[in-house]
């Protein structure tokens, strides 16, 4: 519970009642590698923050092939925020690349948080925008970029992240082939 009202700490300040208040309305989860936190054609009822594990936002394109848009690691709120919001379904799958723990909002939780504790629809707004500012920094380097420049880069940027990420996600998100990330490993040792 200590990361989660760190984090919102940074945004804002919460006084013990309120703190108090967040903690009675998360729940805890256990997804194991390969579960799923959200599917496509299902509209989010939840929201998690991520004690521990990463997560990844992926969908399956025109001919079937699975992308993976961006990973989501520890310490960070995770909701496909579009369809959470305009409570439609979502285009996206959120799936645990690695066993996560994560305490878990509700709707109705997150709405009396919202309509009780004054400064909570500010501090989710704050976090909202880093969260969007974080997703544009992760994925517009790399539409410029070749394989070798956006591999290098992911590393440079997200140094945790690369040996915690089976390499067939790593590809995927990097936009290339397995065989190509491993021949571009291979070259770069």
């Amino acid at each position: 519970m200590e990361p989660l009202i760190n984090y919102l700490l940074q945004f804002d300040q919460l006084n013990q009642q309120q703190i108090d208040l967040i903690t009675s309305k998360t729940t805890f989860l256990e997804l194991k590698k390969d579960e799923y936190f959200s599917e496509a054609g299902k509209t989010p009822k939840r929201i998690a923050f991520i004690l521990e594990g990463i997560l990844r936002v992926c969908y399956y394109n025109s001919k079937g092939d699975e992308i993976t848009k961006y990973f989501i690691e520890e310490h960070n709120f995770v909701v496909d925020i579009n369809s959470y919001t305009q409570k439609i379904p979502s285009s996206e799958y959120v799936q645990a690349v690695s066993t996560c723990r994560l305490l878990i909002f509700t709707t109705q939780a997150w709405e009396e948080l919202s309509s009780t504790i004054i400064p909570w629809d500010g501090i989710i707004a704050k976090v909202t925008e880093r969260a969007l500012i974080e997703k544009v920094n992760k994925l517009s380097p790399m539409l410029s970029e070749d394989a070798t420049s956006r591999y290098l880069a992911f590393l440079e940027k997200f140094p945790s992240l690369a040996n915690r990420v089976p390499l067939s996600y790593l590809a995927s998100y990097l936009g290339i082939t397995q065989s190509s990330l491993s021949r571009i490993r291979k070259n770069i040792r």
